[in-house]
């Protein structure tokens, strides 16, 4: 697709954003125009193509600046219902991270390694708009010092709340299989012995770097729904990875892509974000994003037709091989069989289960989709675009821990 007979920018669509001309649809409705109109008119009837994920993304967190007291801290320690927020960044401010837990959890006194509560909880919670107990320590210096002081808070006390994640919208992950004898508790949900259930984390043809598969519209700038609110694609996400094998739609097959984002907490709606426990394994966060991809011409109409049969995923054993990082697989699947509710494994059939929601994946689109059609979300053209490739320097681990 070298010449292209369909040309736009995004100046233009946001011009007839402003006027009230373009034409919006999810990444659904998108396979349906494609189906029927083929690429090149698909390309030319539609501007903007909304796509959405909602799902647990454990590298997120919230920077967040309290003000200064009288006399002035240095908060050395801080602690936000319990959970420890990193206080070492400034005078007060501090960062808390979705996966921190709870002091003296109770469901942790209980049951070993369970948590019902954590720094994923408390970014909810900040959202919504409920009270958070403060505890902040100092060391005390000439001018900065009071050692300790300790208040309820909400989201709109708070100098500055911004919602940090350092990756977030995976743009493909694997299937989790356990082959072992016993359960195991992983971030990828309870596996149970001997295959009997997989579980899988992407919205599938909504999932936005699936319809962006080689990064030519997402980019850094990136205007981006963020949990109910407008954030930015601010870099390439923590272990962004573009080298991983791809199929014939350029989607790959496994991780890849991943989005570093930001965004305003007092914009944000509790609705598109939730603390998460998951058994065994700690606390995370759901996270909603939706990105607008423009249509620029009939490459971006085909990338943002693709279904859910055409994304392939490896199914990995997170019983044996994962925690010992050997590469190997139990083949592939299609995000249309996971969401059938059915892989087969072998000669076994084995039930799906997703850890990411569809439901909220298409409610995110459709509610991007609404606000640009009414005029109060324009497209960003990215300032930067994200790495196609990486040449990575491996860690030089101890033999005992390879």
């Amino acid at each position: 697709m070298s010449e292209f007979k369909v040309n736009k920018t995004i100046e233009e669509i946001n011009e007839k954003i402003k006027n009230r001309e373009a034409v919006i649809v999810n990444a659904e409705e998108m396979i349906d125009i494609v189906n029927k109109k083929g690429i090149i008119e698909a390309a030319k009837s539609v501007d903007v193509v909304t796509t959405g994920t909602f799902g647990i993304m454990c590298s997120s967190g919230a920077l967040i600046n309290f003000g200064h007291t009288k006399p002035k801290i240095k908060a050395a320690k801080v602690w936000l219902n319990d959970v420890e927020a990193y206080g070492a960044v400034a005078a007060v401010d501090a960062y808390i991270g979705a996966s921190a837990v709870k002091r003296n959890d109770p469901l942790n006194a209980v049951h070993p390694g369970r948590f019902e509560y954590g720094g994923g909880h408390v970014i909810e919670d900040l959202i919504s708009g409920k009270k958070i107990h403060l505890v902040a320590q100092g060391y005390g210096t000439d001018c900065y010092p009071s050692k300790e002081i300790e208040m309820d808070i909400t989201v709109n006390d708070l100098k500055e709340a911004t919602l940090l994640n350092p990756r977030n919208a995976y743009q493909n992950y694997s299937v989790a299989i356990n082959t072992t004898d016993k359960t195991i508790y992983t971030y990828m949900g309870v596996l149970k012995p001997h295959m009997a259930n997989a579980t899988y984390s992407s919205a599938g043809q909504l999932s936005p770097l699936m319809n962006d598969p080689f990064y030519l519209t997402v980019g850094i700038g990136s205007r981006i729904f963020l949990a109910g609110g407008e954030g930015y694609v601010i870099y390439h996400g923590t272990q962004h990875n573009p080298n991983e094998e791809r199929n014939k739609r350029g989607v790959p097959k496994t991780g890849a892509g991943a989005l570093a984002v930001i965004g305003d907490m007092k914009q944000m709606s509790e609705k598109y974000i939730k603390g998460a426990s998951i058994l065994g394994y700690g606390v995370s966060l759901s996270v909603g994003i939706g990105v607008p991809i423009p249509i620029l011409n009939e490459e971006m109409a085909f990338f943002t037709s693709v279904k859910d049969e055409e994304i392939d995923a490896y199914i990995f054993d997170y019983g044996y091989d994962y925690p010992r990082k050997i590469d190997n697989n139990y083949g592939l699947t299609n995000y249309k069989q996971l969401r059938e509710g059915f892989i087969t494994v072998g000669a076994k059939k084995i039930p799906t289960t997703p850890l990411s929601s569809y439901f909220m994946a298409v409610k995110i689109a459709e509610e991007l989709k609404k606000r640009i059609s009414e005029g109060k979300f324009y497209l960003t053209k990215p300032s930067a675009s994200l790495p196609l490739s990486k040449d990575y320097k491996p860690m030089k681990y101890p033999k005992n821990y390879l």
